[in-house]
């Protein structure tokens, strides 16, 4: 008689599954676009248009080619595996608040005729959350795993935030705060699910 799968081994294991399924979205959709004469790149977000608050959910999985998707495939699985460690949910959660705090500020301040696609929001998204969830729940263990993303990523971190031709500053910048953002949602949900529920008086 075999014993039951751990639980936390199997919301790892879920989490895992969560941001493969992400990454295998965003790959197909390349295929799938470059087959297309890459006619998908449309469905970005437009700033100020309404028809194109629609990107906000299609946009990170839409890249304007194999290098751009590569260059965000690398960092995106490499923190994505660090989140997913706490599960599923909680891949769905960050991505999700990411996803829509870089999206919105995009479309609210970014040049009127251009187009933004990429997963490059989420990437600094996933950063921002890794660097500061652990003084958030004051966690050790994060806190290194931030030391070491501060390493790794910093100075690539710091560079995508000054405004550049060509490059979707907006999303990198709106997704950083949105990182931020749901380190301190997720973390006081957190906080207080472990708090000790008040006895009651008498």
């Amino acid at each position: 008689m075999s014993s039951p799968e751990p639980r936390g081994r199997s919301a790892r294991v879920e989490g895992f599954r969560v941001l493969g399924f992400l990454i295998a979205m965003m790959w197909l959709s390349e295929i799938v676009d470059t087959a297309a004469g890459h006619r998908l790149d449309q469905y970005g977000i437009e700033p100020r248009d309404g028809d194109g608050l629609v990107g906000v959910a299609t946009a990170p999985f839409l890249h304007a080619g194999f290098g751009h998707l590569i260059s965000n495939t690398v960092p995106l699985l490499a923190m994505g595996l660090a989140i997913a460690f706490t599960g599923a949910l909680r891949v769905v959660a960050v991505t999700a608040i990411v996803a829509l705090v870089s999206g919105l500020g995009t479309w609210l301040i970014a040049p009127d005729g251009t187009v933004h696609i990429g997963a490059s929001g989420v990437v600094f998204g996933y950063a921002t959350y890794l660097l500061s969830r652990g003084v958030f729940n004051r966690d050790l263990v994060e806190l290194a795993i931030a030391a070491v993303v501060a390493v790794l990523w910093g100075g690539a971190l710091l560079g995508g935030l000054l405004p550049e031709e060509g490059i979707s500053w907006q999303g990198h910048l709106f997704g950083a705060v949105g990182g931020v953002l749901a380190a301190r949602l997720l973390a006081r949900d957190r906080n207080r699910a472990s708090s000790p529920a008040p006895s009651p008086a008498g």
